[in-house]
């Protein structure tokens, strides 16, 4: 390995994460209402082999299991989302306490078994009735996300102590507003751009609320970072990368820092000043605990007449001839060390990898997953943590995702991500190579630590 287990510190937050919609199955038990991802991943075409997660891992009805689980792999943090209809179910007004319950339980069980629970607010799963009012492009999201985030720390707040607000907002605003291929499936650039200044604004307020209400948080919120780099040493094509490096990793940590939108780097966005309204500026910015960083790969990138927006494209991985992952992601391990270093830049208090992982076809034999390919990824990024660590960057944790195997969003079942691979039939979970080895670097690290405060007792 390229790092001890000294590299990390005593008070290195090691953990998973998963997502509401990804693992819990139970889409209509129990009071729950519809998500914009029950409606998309229903309707013919949208997903791979048109699959959904009506059912999934069903941590609804085994989450016990699955946190025993955890507890035997001595993984100390757990990282889930709420599903804000499963709260809501109209997405505001009235209160669903069967949700609460559902949560309550899962918390409590963590902090039983002397795991601590990290809740992301969002995590893409829009309650549906919202989107037949327009959803991330209505501006009354603000007040709508608003009621939610009380209804959250007013349950949970006594017993979770660390909170994200939104996962991802450039890829749920992307992906879903403007592309059309995740849910809700909308595109254009005009509804991408209210999307993106509605969950700028829900992220700071969401903060907001969170400090507000109580003193003792650790409140954060996470971005898809990834390292981007231009195909050439040419003019255009360095310019193409700025512009994409504006949209993927600048455009919703700026302006929560207080820089504004990179309008400079990519002028496109010179276009939101149609949705921002007096004041945006200062509700924008938010001092948040921590940043989440998720990141995967790195993006090649050549200037493009084809893209008139950015006037860029992305190089994929197989047309480069590098190794991938089954998403076609490139395997990468440095990616994760540059971008450390870019958001450390920003000058947040601290940073959090709140997502690490790879996707691969694994196989069962005789009970067993060797999934080694995975295990190399962790252990080359987790190398790449401690280099940026030993440099002085303030990274406090690192999340694998994921736990277990899920449903991965417009990719079905096809691509497993999980340090435990899960039989989506009978629901049996076998703890794959990886799971193993990432159990055993946790607890090796754990034991040296504790040997040291012994030892200097």
């Amino acid at each position: 390995m390229g790092f001890t287990t000294k590299d990390f510190g005593p008070d290195f937050k090691w953990g998973v994460s998963t997502a509401a919609y990804q693992i819990e199955g139970a889409s209509t038990l129990d009071g729950k209402g519809a998500s914009i991802w029950d409606v998309f991943a229903n309707t013919k075409g949208k997903t791979y082999q048109n699959q959904h997660a009506n059912t999934s891992c069903d941590f609804y009805h085994h989450y016990a299991q699955d946190i025993a689980l955890m507890s035997i792999m001595n993984i100390p943090n757990f990282r889930f989302s709420i599903s804000w209809s499963r709260i809501m179910p109209e997405g505001t007004g009235k209160v669903n306490y069967k949700g609460i319950d559902f949560y309550n339980k899962v918390i409590d069980f963590c902090l039983q078994l002397g795991i601590e629970p990290w809740i992301t607010l969002y995590h893409w799963d829009l309650p549906y009735e919202l989107e037949k009012k327009g959803g991330w492009a209505n501006r009354e999201i603000v007040n709508w996300f608003s009621d939610y985030v009380h209804a959250c720390i007013t349950a949970f707040g006594s017993r979770v102590k660390h909170w994200m607000v939104l996962n991802e907002p450039v890829v749920f605003t992307g992906a879903g507003y403007f592309l059309g291929i995740h849910a809700p499936g909308r595109k254009g650039l005009n509804s991408f751009l209210a999307a993106t200044h509605h969950a700028a604004l829900c992220k700071a307020e969401g903060g907001r609320i969170l400090r507000s209400m109580r003193s003792d948080l650790c409140i954060g919120t996470t971005f898809n970072a990834s390292y981007i780099q231009p195909y050439s040493m040419s003019k255009q094509d360095e310019l193409a990368a700025k512009r994409v490096d504006a949209l993927v990793n600048k455009l919703f940590v700026e302006p929560l820092v207080g820089l504004g939108y990179p309008v400079k780097d990519l002028p496109l966005l010179q276009r939101l000043e149609q949705f921002v309204k007096s004041g945006d500026e200062q509700r924008l910015a938010f001092d948040m605990d921590f940043i989440g960083v998720q990141n995967y790969t790195r993006e090649i990138v050549a200037a493009s007449l084809y893209k008139p927006l950015i006037w860029a494209t992305v190089v994929k991985a197989n047309k480069r001839g590098v190794e991938t992952t089954l998403m076609n992601w490139e395997v990468y391990p440095e990616c994760i060390y540059h971008v450390l270093h870019r958001f450390n830049s920003y000058k947040p208090k601290a940073l959090v990898v709140t997502e690490n992982g790879a996707a691969y076809e694994d196989v069962v034999i005789g009970g067993e997953v060797a999934d080694t390919k995975r295990k190399q990824y962790l252990e080359d990024h987790i190398s790449q943590v401690a280099r940026a660590k030993k440099e002085g960057i303030n990274v406090t944790g690192y999340f694998v995702w994921s736990f277990t195997d899920n449903f991965e969003w417009a990719e079905g079942y096809r691509p497993r991500f999980g340090l435990v691979h899960v039989n989506f039939e009978t629901q049996q979970r076998i703890v794959k190579q990886s799971g193993k080895w990432y159990s055993k670097l946790i607890t090796e690290t754990a034991l040296v630590h504790l040997a040291d405060a012994e030892r200097y007792a």
